[in-house]
């Protein structure tokens, strides 16, 4: 089985993020070449309702448009159901917030090997089903 990995809505939007910080420059060139990996189809991109949710209510239309065809090249698309929403609520109780919670019971939900995020909050909680890590993390793994 493919490497499977879900992407948050902050990651998806970190190429449009202020490119002045090295930090920031570095996790878009880790964020692209993971693009790349999923065009390519050596990994395998989770979409959810929670990521359709939340880039519709981006204001920006070409952002919004632009990270809506990733959804196209997703091999799975998870809904809302009572488990994810149950699971969420135990994620939210450790002080991950809301939807982010709701976005790493989807990846759990898909059986994503990977949660990729930028939030540096959200990088700090744990989850013995799932790695958390960074688009430069991610990176760094698989090309060892």
């Amino acid at each position: 089985m493919k490497c499977r990995i879900y992407l948050d809505n902050c990651c998806f939007n970190r190429p449009y993020d202020d490119q002045s910080q090295a930090r920031v420059r570095f996790e878009t060139q880790a964020k692209l070449f993971i693009q790349r990996m999923v065009f390519e189809r050596e990994v395998e991109l989770v979409w959810s309702y929670i990521l359709k949710y939340e880039n519709n209510r981006n204001p920006f239309l070409a952002k919004k448009q632009a990270i809506a065809r990733w959804e196209i090249l997703s091999t799975i698309f998870v809904n809302m159901t009572n488990e994810i929403v149950e699971d969420a609520e135990r994620i939210a109780s450790t002080g991950v917030k809301d939807t982010d919670a709701l976005h790493v019971a989807c990846a759990i939900a898909g059986k994503c090997n990977y949660f990729i995020t930028v939030d540096k909050r959200l990088l700090h909680y744990k989850d013995n089903r799932i790695i958390i890590c960074n688009p430069i993390e991610f990176f760094n793994q698989v090309e060892t």
